[in-house]
Protein backbone atom coordinates (compact mmCIF):
# COMPACT_ATOMS: atom_id res chain seq x y z
CA UNK A 1 0.00 0.00 0.00
CA UNK A 2 1.27 3.31 -1.03
CA UNK A 3 0.16 6.73 0.53
CA UNK A 4 0.10 9.87 -0.41
CA UNK A 5 -0.01 13.41 0.79
CA UNK A 6 -1.70 16.23 -0.80
CA UNK A 7 -0.37 20.04 0.13
CA UNK A 8 -2.96 21.52 -1.87
CA UNK A 9 -6.46 20.99 -2.74
CA UNK A 10 -6.28 18.41 -5.97
CA UNK A 11 -8.90 17.85 -8.07
CA UNK A 12 -10.92 14.76 -7.68
CA UNK A 13 -11.32 13.47 -11.22
CA UNK A 14 -7.09 13.09 -10.99
CA UNK A 15 -6.88 11.79 -7.17
CA UNK A 16 -9.78 8.96 -8.80
CA UNK A 17 -6.75 8.10 -11.25
CA UNK A 18 -5.53 6.35 -7.85
CA UNK A 19 -5.72 2.30 -7.80
CA UNK A 20 -6.89 1.01 -4.63
CA UNK A 21 -3.42 0.26 -3.47
CA UNK A 22 -3.07 3.76 -3.09
CA UNK A 23 -3.96 6.33 0.21
CA UNK A 24 -4.15 9.72 1.15
CA UNK A 25 -2.50 10.13 4.49
CA UNK A 26 -3.20 13.35 6.67
CA UNK A 27 0.62 12.78 7.62
CA UNK A 28 3.28 14.02 5.49
CA UNK A 29 5.63 11.68 7.93
CA UNK A 30 4.53 8.76 6.31
CA UNK A 31 4.16 9.34 2.49
CA UNK A 32 5.71 8.09 -0.50
CA UNK A 33 4.50 10.52 -2.58
CA UNK A 34 3.28 14.23 -2.44
CA UNK A 35 1.01 15.86 -4.84
CA UNK A 36 1.50 19.76 -4.76
CA UNK A 37 0.18 22.94 -6.94
CA UNK A 38 1.44 26.29 -5.18
CA UNK A 39 2.53 25.32 -2.08
CA UNK A 40 6.06 26.55 -1.10
CA UNK A 41 8.29 23.70 -0.24
CA UNK A 42 11.75 25.02 0.57
CA UNK A 43 11.35 24.95 3.76
CA UNK A 44 10.00 22.07 4.60
CA UNK A 45 11.23 19.30 6.33
CA UNK A 46 11.35 15.85 3.70
CA UNK A 47 10.32 12.76 5.08
CA UNK A 48 13.13 9.77 5.02
CA UNK A 49 9.40 7.95 3.54
CA UNK A 50 9.13 10.29 0.64
CA UNK A 51 10.60 8.84 -2.97
CA UNK A 52 8.39 11.47 -4.93
CA UNK A 53 6.88 15.07 -4.89
CA UNK A 54 4.36 15.60 -8.27
CA UNK A 55 2.93 19.30 -9.46
CA UNK A 56 0.03 19.43 -10.76
CA UNK A 57 1.41 22.09 -12.99
CA UNK A 58 4.63 23.44 -14.97
CA UNK A 59 5.95 25.63 -12.49
CA UNK A 60 8.87 24.64 -10.26
CA UNK A 61 9.84 27.23 -8.31
CA UNK A 62 8.11 26.23 -4.97
CA UNK A 63 9.75 23.17 -4.81
CA UNK A 64 13.27 22.57 -3.63
CA UNK A 65 14.99 20.44 -6.93
CA UNK A 66 18.27 20.24 -5.84
CA UNK A 67 17.60 19.01 -2.26
CA UNK A 68 15.33 17.03 -3.62
CA UNK A 69 17.66 15.09 -6.39
CA UNK A 70 20.16 15.02 -3.60
CA UNK A 71 17.82 12.87 -1.52
CA UNK A 72 16.56 10.47 -3.91
CA UNK A 73 13.29 12.19 -4.42
CA UNK A 74 12.19 12.84 -8.04
CA UNK A 75 10.47 15.77 -8.61
CA UNK A 76 7.49 15.81 -11.67
CA UNK A 77 5.55 17.86 -13.33
CA UNK A 78 2.82 18.16 -15.99
CA UNK A 79 4.09 19.72 -19.09
CA UNK A 80 0.69 20.38 -21.86
CA UNK A 81 -1.48 19.49 -19.58
CA UNK A 82 -2.91 23.10 -19.11
CA UNK A 83 -1.49 24.16 -22.54
CA UNK A 84 -4.70 24.92 -23.95
CA UNK A 85 -5.91 27.12 -21.27
CA UNK A 86 -2.90 29.18 -21.20
CA UNK A 87 -3.69 29.15 -25.38
CA UNK A 88 -6.92 30.80 -24.95
CA UNK A 89 -6.02 33.40 -22.14
CA UNK A 90 -3.17 34.45 -24.67
CA UNK A 91 -5.56 35.04 -27.62
CA UNK A 92 -7.99 36.62 -24.96
CA UNK A 93 -4.75 38.78 -23.61
CA UNK A 94 -4.08 40.07 -27.14
CA UNK A 95 -7.64 41.12 -28.29
CA UNK A 96 -7.89 43.14 -24.57
CA UNK A 97 -4.64 44.72 -25.82
CA UNK A 98 -5.94 46.03 -29.03
CA UNK A 99 -9.83 46.47 -28.60
CA UNK A 100 -10.52 48.47 -25.07
CA UNK A 101 -13.12 45.81 -23.96
CA UNK A 102 -12.04 46.74 -20.44
CA UNK A 103 -12.67 50.36 -20.77
CA UNK A 104 -16.37 50.06 -22.88
CA UNK A 105 -17.30 47.61 -19.99
CA UNK A 106 -16.87 50.20 -17.45
CA UNK A 107 -18.16 52.99 -19.05
CA UNK A 108 -21.20 50.82 -20.03
CA UNK A 109 -21.27 50.63 -16.05
CA UNK A 110 -20.98 54.36 -14.80
CA UNK A 111 -23.98 55.12 -17.58
CA UNK A 112 -26.31 52.49 -15.60
CA UNK A 113 -28.82 55.00 -14.81
CA UNK A 114 -28.77 57.06 -18.25
CA UNK A 115 -32.13 56.29 -19.65
CA UNK A 116 -30.91 57.34 -23.22
CA UNK A 117 -27.88 54.60 -22.91
CA UNK A 118 -28.22 52.62 -26.57
CA UNK A 119 -28.08 56.33 -27.92
CA UNK A 120 -24.86 57.52 -26.10
CA UNK A 121 -23.20 54.52 -26.74
CA UNK A 122 -23.33 55.14 -30.68
CA UNK A 123 -21.58 58.63 -29.34
CA UNK A 124 -19.35 56.96 -26.99
CA UNK A 125 -17.87 54.27 -29.09
CA UNK A 126 -15.77 55.92 -30.26
CA UNK A 127 -13.62 55.86 -27.15
CA UNK A 128 -12.62 52.54 -26.94
CA UNK A 129 -12.52 51.68 -30.52
CA UNK A 130 -9.16 49.52 -31.51
CA UNK A 131 -7.36 47.64 -34.23
CA UNK A 132 -7.71 43.77 -35.44
CA UNK A 133 -5.06 40.98 -35.09
CA UNK A 134 -5.74 39.44 -38.37
CA UNK A 135 -2.91 40.18 -40.76
CA UNK A 136 -0.39 41.12 -37.69
CA UNK A 137 2.87 39.91 -36.84
CA UNK A 138 2.62 37.38 -33.31
CA UNK A 139 6.46 36.98 -32.23
CA UNK A 140 6.47 33.58 -30.03
CA UNK A 141 9.70 33.14 -27.90
CA UNK A 142 9.43 29.20 -26.77
CA UNK A 143 8.17 26.47 -28.67
CA UNK A 144 7.21 24.16 -26.34
CA UNK A 145 3.44 22.61 -25.78
CA UNK A 146 2.05 25.93 -25.23
CA UNK A 147 3.72 28.06 -27.47
CA UNK A 148 3.07 25.54 -30.30
CA UNK A 149 -1.04 25.69 -29.67
CA UNK A 150 -0.94 29.86 -29.62
CA UNK A 151 1.05 29.57 -32.97
CA UNK A 152 -1.48 27.48 -34.56
CA UNK A 153 -4.61 29.11 -33.04
CA UNK A 154 -3.28 32.31 -34.25
CA UNK A 155 -2.35 31.37 -37.67
CA UNK A 156 -6.47 30.58 -37.58
CA UNK A 157 -6.79 33.83 -36.79
CA UNK A 158 -5.27 35.22 -39.50
CA UNK A 159 -1.84 36.63 -38.06
CA UNK A 160 1.72 36.01 -39.32
CA UNK A 161 3.48 33.98 -37.05
CA UNK A 162 7.07 33.94 -35.93
CA UNK A 163 8.23 30.98 -33.46
CA UNK A 164 11.91 31.09 -32.03
CA UNK A 165 13.05 28.00 -29.71
CA UNK A 166 16.78 26.88 -30.00
CA UNK A 167 15.75 23.83 -28.28
CA UNK A 168 12.56 22.87 -30.43
CA UNK A 169 11.68 19.35 -29.99
CA UNK A 170 10.40 16.71 -32.22
CA UNK A 171 6.93 16.52 -30.99
CA UNK A 172 6.80 20.20 -31.14
CA UNK A 173 7.93 20.28 -34.50
CA UNK A 174 5.52 17.89 -35.97
CA UNK A 175 2.58 19.77 -34.22
CA UNK A 176 3.68 23.20 -35.26
CA UNK A 177 1.89 24.33 -38.20
CA UNK A 178 4.07 24.49 -41.36
CA UNK A 179 3.03 28.16 -41.76
CA UNK A 180 4.55 29.08 -38.66
CA UNK A 181 8.17 31.01 -39.52
CA UNK A 182 10.63 29.41 -37.42
CA UNK A 183 13.37 32.18 -36.65
CA UNK A 184 16.92 31.46 -35.38
CA UNK A 185 17.60 34.47 -33.62
CA UNK A 186 14.90 36.48 -31.68
CA UNK A 187 16.10 39.58 -32.45
CA UNK A 188 13.90 38.97 -35.51
CA UNK A 189 11.39 38.93 -33.82
CA UNK A 190 12.14 41.88 -32.01
CA UNK A 191 12.19 43.38 -34.87
CA UNK A 192 8.99 42.57 -37.19
CA UNK A 193 6.64 41.19 -35.00
CA UNK A 194 3.54 43.27 -33.56
CA UNK A 195 2.95 41.02 -30.58
CA UNK A 196 5.07 39.04 -28.67
CA UNK A 197 4.43 36.74 -26.15
CA UNK A 198 6.86 34.60 -23.97
CA UNK A 199 6.44 30.59 -22.92
CA UNK A 200 9.94 29.86 -21.85
CA UNK A 201 10.95 28.90 -18.69
CA UNK A 202 12.63 31.01 -15.63
CA UNK A 203 16.25 30.03 -15.97
CA UNK A 204 19.29 32.27 -14.96
CA UNK A 205 19.70 32.77 -18.61
CA UNK A 206 16.29 33.70 -18.86
CA UNK A 207 15.71 36.55 -16.23
CA UNK A 208 14.92 39.50 -17.43
CA UNK A 209 15.11 38.66 -21.09
CA UNK A 210 13.09 41.65 -22.06
CA UNK A 211 14.81 44.29 -20.79
CA UNK A 212 16.00 47.14 -21.63
CA UNK A 213 18.15 46.18 -24.42
CA UNK A 214 15.39 44.10 -26.22
CA UNK A 215 12.92 46.56 -25.64
CA UNK A 216 14.95 49.03 -28.23
CA UNK A 217 15.00 46.71 -31.02
CA UNK A 218 10.84 46.29 -30.89
CA UNK A 219 8.68 47.78 -33.37
CA UNK A 220 7.01 50.69 -31.93
CA UNK A 221 3.39 49.98 -30.37
CA UNK A 222 4.82 46.71 -29.82
CA UNK A 223 2.08 44.13 -27.35
CA UNK A 224 4.10 42.02 -25.14
CA UNK A 225 2.50 39.45 -23.20
CA UNK A 226 3.98 37.39 -20.66
CA UNK A 227 1.54 34.35 -19.21
CA UNK A 228 5.26 33.03 -17.93
CA UNK A 229 7.01 34.12 -15.44
CA UNK A 230 6.90 37.49 -14.32
CA UNK A 231 10.50 37.93 -13.85
CA UNK A 232 11.31 37.22 -17.78
CA UNK A 233 10.31 40.68 -17.68
CA UNK A 234 12.33 43.67 -16.46
CA UNK A 235 8.92 45.08 -15.53
CA UNK A 236 10.75 48.54 -14.91
CA UNK A 237 12.20 48.95 -18.72
CA UNK A 238 8.62 47.77 -20.07
CA UNK A 239 6.81 50.76 -17.72
CA UNK A 240 9.68 52.93 -19.14
CA UNK A 241 8.80 51.74 -22.57
CA UNK A 242 5.24 51.81 -22.23
CA UNK A 243 5.73 55.80 -21.32
CA UNK A 244 7.96 56.29 -24.63
CA UNK A 245 4.90 54.82 -26.50
CA UNK A 246 7.72 52.15 -28.14
CA UNK A 247 5.25 49.75 -26.04
CA UNK A 248 1.59 49.53 -26.64
CA UNK A 249 0.72 47.66 -24.19
CA UNK A 250 2.14 45.35 -21.01
CA UNK A 251 0.09 41.96 -20.74
CA UNK A 252 0.64 39.86 -17.61
CA UNK A 253 -0.81 36.95 -15.83
CA UNK A 254 1.15 38.35 -12.61
CA UNK A 255 0.08 41.05 -10.17
CA UNK A 256 2.80 42.77 -8.65
CA UNK A 257 3.17 46.16 -7.15
CA UNK A 258 5.68 47.44 -10.37
CA UNK A 259 2.53 46.95 -12.83
CA UNK A 260 -0.78 46.90 -11.14
CA UNK A 261 -2.46 49.87 -12.04
CA UNK A 262 -0.05 51.34 -14.21
CA UNK A 263 -1.20 52.99 -17.51
CA UNK A 264 -1.14 50.45 -20.05
CA UNK A 265 -0.86 47.37 -18.30
CA UNK A 266 -3.54 44.82 -18.20
CA UNK A 267 -3.06 42.15 -15.35
CA UNK A 268 -4.94 39.07 -14.59
CA UNK A 269 -5.02 37.38 -11.57
CA UNK A 270 -2.60 34.56 -12.59
CA UNK A 271 -5.86 32.81 -13.98
CA UNK A 272 -3.83 30.84 -16.84
CA UNK A 273 -4.53 27.23 -16.36
CA UNK A 274 -7.63 28.23 -13.88
CA UNK A 275 -9.85 26.37 -15.38
CA UNK A 276 -11.38 23.13 -14.67
CA UNK A 277 -10.13 21.59 -17.60
CA UNK A 278 -6.70 22.64 -16.68
CA UNK A 279 -6.80 21.54 -13.63
CA UNK A 280 -8.20 18.06 -14.04
CA UNK A 281 -5.55 17.53 -17.05
CA UNK A 282 -2.58 18.49 -14.23
CA UNK A 283 -4.06 16.59 -11.42
CA UNK A 284 -4.68 13.16 -13.62
CA UNK A 285 -1.07 13.48 -15.44
CA UNK A 286 0.53 14.20 -12.29
CA UNK A 287 -1.17 10.79 -10.38
CA UNK A 288 0.09 8.81 -13.25
CA UNK A 289 4.05 9.96 -13.21
CA UNK A 290 3.46 9.39 -9.87
CA UNK A 291 2.06 5.76 -9.81
CA UNK A 292 4.14 4.73 -12.55
CA UNK A 293 7.15 5.89 -10.97
CA UNK A 294 6.21 3.96 -7.36
CA UNK A 295 5.18 0.43 -8.97
CA UNK A 296 8.31 0.60 -11.28
CA UNK A 297 10.74 3.22 -10.78
CA UNK A 298 9.79 4.45 -14.31
CA UNK A 299 10.34 8.14 -14.78
CA UNK A 300 8.83 10.53 -17.12
CA UNK A 301 8.64 14.51 -17.11
CA UNK A 302 10.65 15.08 -14.07
CA UNK A 303 12.91 18.16 -13.75
CA UNK A 304 15.55 16.70 -11.58
CA UNK A 305 16.72 13.60 -12.60
CA UNK A 306 16.42 12.43 -16.30
CA UNK A 307 13.43 10.21 -17.78
CA UNK A 308 14.08 6.47 -18.01
CA UNK A 309 11.48 4.05 -18.44
CA UNK A 310 11.94 -0.11 -18.34
CA UNK A 311 8.19 -0.44 -18.31
CA UNK A 312 6.71 -3.52 -16.00
CA UNK A 313 8.99 -5.34 -14.32
CA UNK A 314 8.75 -9.16 -15.25
CA UNK A 315 11.63 -10.44 -13.40
CA UNK A 316 11.78 -11.49 -10.08
CA UNK A 317 13.03 -8.01 -8.69
CA UNK A 318 14.01 -4.67 -9.70
CA UNK A 319 16.70 -2.09 -7.86
CA UNK A 320 16.81 1.72 -8.65
CA UNK A 321 19.96 3.46 -8.03
CA UNK A 322 19.98 7.27 -7.56
CA UNK A 323 23.81 8.80 -7.85
CA UNK A 324 26.35 11.19 -8.67
CA UNK A 325 27.12 11.64 -12.67
CA UNK A 326 30.66 10.18 -12.11
CA UNK A 327 32.74 7.61 -13.90
CA UNK A 328 32.92 3.91 -13.13
CA UNK A 329 29.47 3.90 -10.58
CA UNK A 330 27.92 0.97 -13.28
CA UNK A 331 30.87 -1.68 -12.85
CA UNK A 332 30.70 -0.77 -8.65
CA UNK A 333 27.16 -1.67 -9.13
CA UNK A 334 27.31 -4.86 -11.47
CA UNK A 335 30.16 -5.88 -9.20
CA UNK A 336 28.28 -5.86 -5.80
CA UNK A 337 25.35 -8.61 -7.89
CA UNK A 338 28.01 -10.12 -9.48
CA UNK A 339 29.75 -10.93 -5.75
CA UNK A 340 26.34 -11.61 -4.52
CA UNK A 341 25.91 -14.11 -7.57
CA UNK A 342 23.02 -12.10 -8.62
CA UNK A 343 22.50 -11.77 -12.50
CA UNK A 344 21.10 -8.72 -14.00
CA UNK A 345 18.86 -9.20 -16.61
CA UNK A 346 17.99 -5.82 -18.00
CA UNK A 347 19.82 -2.63 -17.26
CA UNK A 348 19.17 1.20 -18.04
CA UNK A 349 21.31 4.40 -16.56
CA UNK A 350 20.27 7.85 -17.42
CA UNK A 351 22.26 11.27 -16.61
CA UNK A 352 21.36 14.60 -16.33
CA UNK A 353 23.59 17.07 -14.85
CA UNK A 354 25.68 15.97 -11.94
CA UNK A 355 23.30 13.28 -11.32
CA UNK A 356 21.97 9.84 -12.52
CA UNK A 357 19.38 7.50 -12.21
CA UNK A 358 20.38 3.79 -12.87
CA UNK A 359 17.19 0.56 -13.12
CA UNK A 360 18.48 -2.82 -13.24
CA UNK A 361 16.07 -5.84 -13.47
CA UNK A 362 17.29 -9.06 -11.41
CA UNK A 363 16.83 -12.84 -11.60
CA UNK A 364 16.60 -13.10 -7.73
CA UNK A 365 15.40 -11.01 -4.94
CA UNK A 366 18.04 -8.01 -3.66
CA UNK A 367 19.11 -8.40 -0.10
CA UNK A 368 19.34 -5.93 2.77
CA UNK A 369 22.87 -7.00 2.48
CA UNK A 370 23.42 -6.46 -1.10
CA UNK A 371 21.01 -2.86 -1.15
CA UNK A 372 24.07 -2.06 2.44
CA UNK A 373 26.83 -2.57 -0.01
CA UNK A 374 25.32 -0.38 -2.64
CA UNK A 375 24.26 2.70 -0.09
CA UNK A 376 27.60 2.71 1.01
CA UNK A 377 29.69 3.28 -2.63
CA UNK A 378 30.68 6.97 -2.67
CA UNK A 379 28.62 9.00 -4.80
CA UNK A 380 24.68 7.26 -3.94
CA UNK A 381 22.22 8.98 -3.09
CA UNK A 382 19.77 6.50 -2.59
CA UNK A 383 19.19 2.78 -3.26
CA UNK A 384 15.46 1.96 -3.60
CA UNK A 385 14.19 -1.95 -4.12
CA UNK A 386 11.24 -1.39 -6.31
CA UNK A 387 10.26 -5.16 -6.97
Amino acid sequence: MFQYYCLNPISKIGLDEFSADYQETETLSQAQGILVRSAAMHDMELPESLLAVARAGAGVNNIPLDKCASHGIVVFNTPGANANGVKEIVIAGMLLACRDINGGIEWVKSAKDDENIAKTAEKEKKNFAGTEITGKKLGIIGLGAIGVKVANAAKHLGMEVYGYDPYLSVDAAWNLSRDVKHVLNVDEIYEKCDFITIHVPLLDSTKKMINAEAIAKMKDGVVILNYARDLLADEEAVLEGIKSGKVRKYVSDFPNTTTVGQPGCIVTPHLGASTEESEDNCAKMAVKELMNYLENGNITNSVNYPNLDMGVCTNVGRVAIFHKNIANMITKFTGCFGEADINISDMMNKSRGEVAYTMMDIESPATDEIVERLKKIDGVFRVRVVK
